[in-house]
């Protein structure tokens, strides 16, 4: 049928986006013949269960409702859970306490009440025998306060700091004979993949001894220390340019122009596995999608012809790869890949997606010319509803996206959220701007000094390129991002008032100066490296904050910010309303109760999809189908 782009009818409803919690699988884990997983259910309100499939049985809760593996250290989590035989250890996000779970049992508390809420955090937990090693966050002022502490597992003894003085900790991993640990640190005002450091130390009665600088240093970024069945150290590093695999003192076991490896924003994540005859399986990423490898030999890769394009959390059963994974027509779900033969078992997000591939956009990688001469990357994604034909001579609207970070990256995957837009008849590249991961530090480092100019530039010119191209519309092109991401929405209307006919702010920083104060301690000096050293640079923080130049935005902007947000808190997105208020732009502005960095619960998934979609409609004149309900735009004439 002959529908103008924008109006075309959809089973990708808003429902459906809303049963998408954009990755809904991490932190597999193998213990035995048993296969553990985090499963987040925005239906749940958004709670985090864990999930054990044992065998070839169907897999079953292990956490009751009304409890959520959830940790707010960092406040972006990871490593919220552990497990030793059948007894499962966590961390609730109700009250931020550590969590034991014998079999058959009810969730029992093993670290005590904090004297205020959240007060006390914890994450990455490790066993060692009848002693859990975690890192743990206490809440204090002026600044909170992280160090690895033990404690009993049946909690009988308050934790106790074995390692302290540094500003971050993670990634705390004992030897297979119990006697030494190792663990990663960082300081003010560096983030862990600008640098870190491995450590390790004697682990005797509790405590450690002999502590030795294994790797790492200002300018080199560690992941994933990891020892292997015979207690030889290894580890990621990006001493190259590029994240590599190292054992013992620097010797290379992978030396490839690709990652294998990322940056550390949350914790537990896993690039490799040892398997049992002294091989690593491991993940890949380069121009834009994951690989899964076996290395057979020091510097030999054997490669597997897999669907996935997107693979985390990557651990193995003996002969199988198993781990959490996507590809640009498949949504997350767990996967078991014989390492033999590359046949796939799907153990968790079945073969029924929920989603018709024949309504799915499937990506082409997108290289293009930016500012400096230099190439920037990202995925394009045509609109495409078999259903549904556009008018001859009609070029679609273009949605580009930004993700946050802004040291991160997209991958080709499905996801709902986007395709809700592709199959109505919008165009979506999804940018990995300069600063993004996944192409090495130099790409990487792009970034440095220069958030708000090089991002910006990269999603421009994204546009641009396209519209050049003929492919979309050059008067109805749109810009949408989340946190970092709805920094460079904000500065592109702001800087580039003339590109975008209107964008989206997602829980978006807009002025950096109230960041001084409000932020959380993790990237609480982020800003020196991405803008400038403060109080030094606070000019220049003046100069890059779009808050300041709102006079000069022209394009109408939807604002969503979650009340409970603690990265970036409402106070970012009550000043921009302000200021676009007080310039007379255009915008609306939905907030969220109950929702914290990252919308989780399905309602707000659902409400915030819809209102995007129908403040593009009605910003640039087209009516949506489905009986979106409209939203109330101040200031529009």
């Amino acid at each position: 049928m002959e529908a103008p782009y924008g109006t075309w009818s959809s089973p990708i409803d808003g429902r459906a986006v809303a049963e998408d919690s954009g990755w809904t699988y991490s932190l597999v884990k193998v213990v035995g013949d048993d296969v553990y997983w985090s499963e987040s259910r925005p239906a749940e309100d958004g709670r985090d269960a864990l999930v054990r499939r044992r065998g070839a049985a169907a897999p079953v809760d292990v956490i009751p409702a009304g409890f959520s593996a959830r940790t707010r250290v960092h406040e972006y989590g990871g490593g919220a859970y552990t497990v030793d035989g059948d007894t499962v250890y966590f961390c609730n996000d109700a009250d931020q306490r550590v969590y034991r779970v014998d079999p058959g049992g009810i969730p029992q508390p093993i670290t005590p009440e904090p004297d205020v809420p959240f007060g006390l955090r914890y994450a990455d937990l490790t066993i060692v025998g009848e002693s859990v090693i975690c890192v743990r966050e206490r809440v204090a002022r002026p600044e909170h306060v992280n160090e690895l502490v033990t404690f009993p597992t049946d909690g009988r003894v308050q934790p106790r700091v074995i390692a302290a003085g540094h500003d971050f900790y993670a990634a705390p991993r004992i030897s297979p004979s119990g006697a030494q640990l190792a663990w990663l640190t960082w300081d003010h005002p560096r983030m862990p993949w600008e640098g870190s450091e491995l450590w390790t130390a004697h682990f005797r009665d509790g405590a450690l001894t002999g502590e030795r600088l294994v790797a790492g240093g200002p300018a080199e970024a560690i992941v994933q220390p990891e020892w292997s069945p015979d207690g030889v150290l290894h580890f990621s590093s990006d001493r190259t340019g590029w994240w590599n695999l190292y054992r013992g003192d620097y010797e290379p076991v992978t030396a490839v122009e690709a990652e294998v490896g990322g940056p550390l924003w949350v914790f537990d994540e896993s690039w490799y596995a040892f398997l049992p005859d002294g091989r690593i399986v491991c993940t890949v990423f380069s121009d834009g999608s994951d690989r899964l490898a076996v290395i057979d030999a020091p510097g030999a890769l054997r490669y597997l012809d897999l669907e996935f394009t997107r693979i985390v959390d990557l651990t193995t059963d003996g002969t199988r790869a198993i781990f959490a994974g996507a590809s640009p027509t498949r949504e997350a779900c767990v996967v078991a890949a014989d390492l033999a033969t590359g046949e796939t078992e799907i153990l968790a997000g079945e073969t029924d997606a929920g989603v018709d591939p024949r309504y799915v956009s499937v990506p082409r990688p997108l290289e293009y010319p930016t500012t400096g001469g230099k190439t920037a990357h990202a995925l394009y994604f045509p609109p495409h509803n078999p259903d549904h034909r556009a008018p001859a001579g009609e070029l679609p609207p273009l949605m580009v996206r930004i993700h946050g970070g802004p040291t991160a990256h997209v991958t080709a995957r499905l996801s709902r959220e986007l395709q809700f837009f592709t199959s109505r008849g919008f165009a979506v590249v999804d940018v990995n701007y300069g600063g993004s991961t996944g192409y090495g530090r130099e790409y990487r480092d792009r970034l440095h000094g220069q958030w708000g100019v090089v991002d910006v530039d990269d999603a421009v010119n994204a546009a641009l390129a396209l519209a050049d191209a003929g492919e979309v519309d050059r008067a109805r092109m749109t810009i949408t991002g989340g946190s970092a991401g709805g920094w460079t929405v904000l500065c592109a209307l702001a800087f580039h008032p003339d590109v975008f006919a209107a964008g989206a702010d997602y829980y978006g920083v807009s002025d950096l100066l109230g960041f001084v104060d409000s932020t959380h301690k993790f990237e609480s000096r982020y800003n020196d490296w991405l803008v400038g050293p403060w109080p030094e640079a606070e000019a220049l923080w003046r100069e890059r904050s779009p808050v300041n130049f709102a006079d000069r935005i022209r394009a109408p902007v939807i604002i969503l910010q979650g009340l409970e947000d603690a990265v970036v808190p409402p106070s970012q997105s009550d000043v921009i309303v302000a200021a676009l208020r007080a310039n007379h732009v255009p915008f609306t502005y939905i907030a969220f109760e109950g929702e914290q960095h990252g919308f989780r619960k399905a309602s707000t998934l659902k409400r915030a999809a819809e209102a995007e979609l129908a403040f593009y409609g009605q910003v640039l004149g087209f009516a949506p189908a489905g009986g979106i309900e409209p939203v109330s735009i101040e200031g529009a004439s």
